[in-house]
């Protein structure tokens, strides 16, 4: 393969890609104002209904505009030499490989970041405001930036530069070493991620007692699942949209609560909440996603292996000095083809997770206090209950709400 050809390439995927997504977001489009199904009626009224249609419509014309501006900054990056400026930048500061590889990437991450702030901004501040969702501040906006930037620097920076540490040391085979890095920082993030991560942004608080934590412990007796850790988490402070989530295994499972959640659903719908989120640590779901995550990553980095040396990567975004970081980029666009299809078959095996989850909830609490929970849940974020088929299949990692409720309903 010559960088001629891998240069078209590039532009064929990122073109392709790009009209991809635009004809499935005209066709969800074109479901907003689709009747809604009969087992679907009371979530909302018909002024909530007409809400949820202009919601969905609001952030559709936005998502094209922000999507074209990308795209054409993109390309005018490629082609007008972009990638060869910041090696260029780069290399006049430092010629040490894993400086010039972190500077490259924080150079290309960060701006891209910065570029694209207008928008989320935009989306935040005008679009969620518009509708009664969002709750944060600008200020509170910036800080959640730069914190997301400081953590990128130094976790993100941290395994890029082992990475390349790897490479120098034992070439081509740095693929082994790099996924053996990656399994033990994967772990580690799903055991510590809510001990270690959440606290920065958000600020969490165990339950109080009352009844609700005592259902709430007398269903993981009932169901032999050991909880120690029930905590609630500051949502509110960012949006009125309600979240219930699970995060590790062994003695630092925990189950966390958004302050929102509590608010809006009866003490009986959170209990289902939480059957649910049982549902996936006793079906094995973390485990088996985490699993099949690390076997992902490392056929990933084999097949980098096997291309990253070869200058031509380079050459093909227009950088005239080869160097890991700029192959690196290439890869990564170039195998994104073969992450959307290892997505596609991630999002059905998570749609099938999630069925499993509320059959495991319908069999060990109830299904109408889930059903009734979903339904609030989905009025509250004025969700889409007639997506496009074809929209679902290739984006959803959660079956649509009438799936759910059928099934439930079986």
């Amino acid at each position: 393969m010559n960088s001629t050809f891998l240069f078209y390439a590039i532009i064929v995927i990122i073109v392709f890609q790009f009209l991809m997504e635009t004809v499935l977001d005209y066709l969800n489009s074109r479901k907003f104002k689709d009747p809604i199904p009969e087992e679907l009626k009371d979530v909302f009224d018909t002024e909530e209904y007409k809400k949820s249609q202009a919601y969905k419509e609001d952030n559709y014309r936005f998502g094209i505009l922000s999507s074209s501006f990308s795209i054409i900054l993109t390309l005018a990056f490629l082609i007008l030499g972009g990638f060869e400026w910041v090696d260029s930048i780069v290399r006049g500061i430092t010629g040490n490989p894993i400086l010039m590889a972190l500077l490259y990437f924080g150079i290309i991450m960060i701006g891209s970041d910065v570029i694209s702030t207008p928008f989320s901004y935009y989306q935040t501040f005008v679009i969620e405001e518009k509708y009664g969702f969002n709750k944060s501040t600008p200020k509170l906006f910036f800080i959640d930036k730069v914190k997301g930037w400081l953590i990128m620097i130094i976790l993100g920076g941290g395994i890029l530069a082992l990475v390349i540490l790897f490479y120098q040391w034992v070439g081509n085979n740095f693929w082994i070493y790099a996924l053996s890095l990656i399994a033990v920082f994967t772990i580690f993030m799903n055991l510590f991620y809510s001990r270690l991560i959440v606290p920065i942004f958000n600020k969490q608080t165990p339950l109080e007692d009352g009844s609700l934590k005592n259902k709430i412990e007398n269903y993981a007796l009932k169901v032999g699942f050991k909880l120690q850790n029930i905590f609630v988490i500051d949502g509110s402070k960012r949006t009125t949209k309600a979240n219930a989530y699970f995060a590790g295994f062994g003695k630092e499972k925990r189950v966390t609560l958004y302050d929102t959640l509590i608010e809006e659903l009866e003490e009986e719908e959170i209990v289902a909440v939480l059957a649910h989120e049982v549902g996936h640590y006793k079906r094995h779901h973390i485990i088996i996603n985490l699993i099949i995550s690390i076997l992902l990553t490392g056929v990933t980095l084999y097949i980098l292996s096997l291309f990253v040396s070869n200058p031509e990567f380079s050459y093909a975004l227009g950088v005239t000095n080869a160097s890991f970081h700029v192959s690196l980029i290439c890869f990564g666009i170039l195998y994104s083809p073969i992450s959307e299809i290892t997505g596609l078959v991630m999002n059905i095996l998570s749609r099938k997770f999630e069925f499993e989850a509320d059959d495991y909830a319908k069999n060990t609490y109830a299904a109408s206090p889930l059903m009734s929970s979903l339904k609030k849940l989905s009025k509250n974020s004025l969700s889409n209950l007639t997506p496009h088929p074809a929209y679902v299949f290739l984006h959803y990692s959660h079956p649509p709400l009438i799936q759910r409720i059928r099934n439930l309903k079986a």
